[in-house]
Formats: C-alpha cells, structure tokens, sequence
C-alpha cells in the first residue's frame, strides 16, 4: 500500500476503504417474499462507492415478531460487513414509538466500529416542520446537523437532506434519497460527503442514513403510494 492509500492514523479496522470517498451509494435488495405477500423481512443493502464497486455489505439482524409487529418503529442491529467477511461497523437502534406527541420518542441510532466500540451516534431533533438530526462524536459532542425537507415536499420525487454544520450556515453534503418505492419499499440513498470528514463520522453518516430510512419512510412512501392507490382503483 503506498503513501497515498495508507489510512489516516487511528482508522479503526475496516474502515479504511472510507478514507478515500467522499460519496456512498446504498441499495436495498429486493426481497421477492415481501414484495408477493407483504411480510416484513430482514432488510438487505449493498453500499458501494462512487465508481458502483461494493464496500460493505449490511444485513438486519430482527427477529420476526419484533419486524412485523413494530414496524418502522422496530428496533434493530444492522450488521455492516466489508469484502473481508468481517463486521466492520455495527448500528445499534432502540425501540422508540412512532408517536409525535411525546419526547421519548426521538428517534436514535448508536453506531460501532469495530463491533462494542461506539464511534458516535444520531439522534432526532424536534422540529415542527422538518426531519432534523444530530450527529454526535463518541463523546456525545454535537458535531453536524442533517436537515430534511419540509413535510409533504416530498411527493414522488428524491428527497434531500443536508449535511450542515452545527450553526447551519454552511452545507457540508446531502443525503439523497431516490424515488424509487412506487410497489416496494425498497431504498436506495446516496451520500455525499467532504473526502477529508474523520472516517468515524463518515460511519455515522451511514448510520444516519439508516435512521432516514426507518424514520421518514411514513413520509417519503405513504402519501404517494396512496396516490397511485387511488389513480389505479378510479
């Protein structure tokens, strides 16, 4: 490995490959079961770089009676593992109720690398409009903002949240989320990230994106499902 490969010193093991990217790309797979009957499975994602060459691979690790009868609101542990075979980061996602009405619902994901190491964390920020988080060290030290268009700004089409920094003003990255859960709620999220951002929060930022996905689903898939419902059944 020469110089300009080496990673940053104090890179935990297994996120070395993150060092060198500034953008990731993560797609669910397709569960066909799901997609004929309805029933909840484990989530799968591929996550690959910009060049579309797998890094990791994430599996969700929920039993099924906590997937079908908690929903989005489950909790979970996502399990991301690198080319090596190895668990290289590990999301960890308590059970919060999806109601709005109460603190104790934020919603929160504590991210791993390697597994029992915590590198930091995501928590949701309450906000009468907008999906907001907070990105944490491994200290709980507020780090970066991710911001999400206002409710109902998303009808059918990719949704964007910033990355900003702490006091707002200035736009670090995005994570993107594409429109594409018209007959499945398949994901797919791309981030992009500065390439020189600590890798330890480059990890957080895919737990991030994670959360997203669980937290804002009602938001992002229900209003336009509903209206190809209707459009189909006229």
């Amino acid at each position: 490995m020469d110089a300009s490969t080496t990673p940053p010193s104090g890179c935990p093991p297994g996120l070395e490959c993150l060092s060198q990217i500034d953008q990731i790309l993560v797609h669910q797979q397709i569960e066909l079961l799901e997609v004929i009957t309805g029933f909840e499975t484990n989530n799968k994602y591929e996550i690959k770089n910009s060049f579309g060459q797998k890094i990791y691979f994430a599996a969700e690790d929920t039993d099924c009676c906590t997937r079908n009868c908690c929903g989005v609101s489950r909790p979970f542990t996502m399990r991301i593992i690198d080319n090596m075979g190895q668990e290289a980061i590990t999301l960890e996602r308590p059970l919060r109720c999806d109601s709005c009405c109460c603190p104790c619902c934020l919603q929160e994901i504590e991210v791993h690398a390697p597994p029992r190491v915590p590198v930091g964390y995501v928590t949701q920020t309450r906000h009468p409009r907008l999906p907001r988080f907070t990105i944490q060290n491994e200290r709980r030290e507020d780090a970066l903002k991710v911001i999400g268009p206002c409710v109902g700004c998303s009808c059918c089409a990719d949704v964007d949240f910033e990355i900003k920094s702490l006091d707002e003003e200035t736009t670090v990255g995005k994570i993107s989320k594409q429109w594409t859960e018209a007959f499945t709620d398949a994901s797919s999220f791309g981030i992009q990230l500065p390439l020189d951002l600590d890798v330890k929060m480059k990890a957080v930022m895919l737990g991030a994106c994670f959360l997203i996905d669980f937290t804002e689903r009602p938001i992002i898939i229900w209003f336009p499902s509903y209206v190809e419902f209707k459009k189909q059944n006229r």
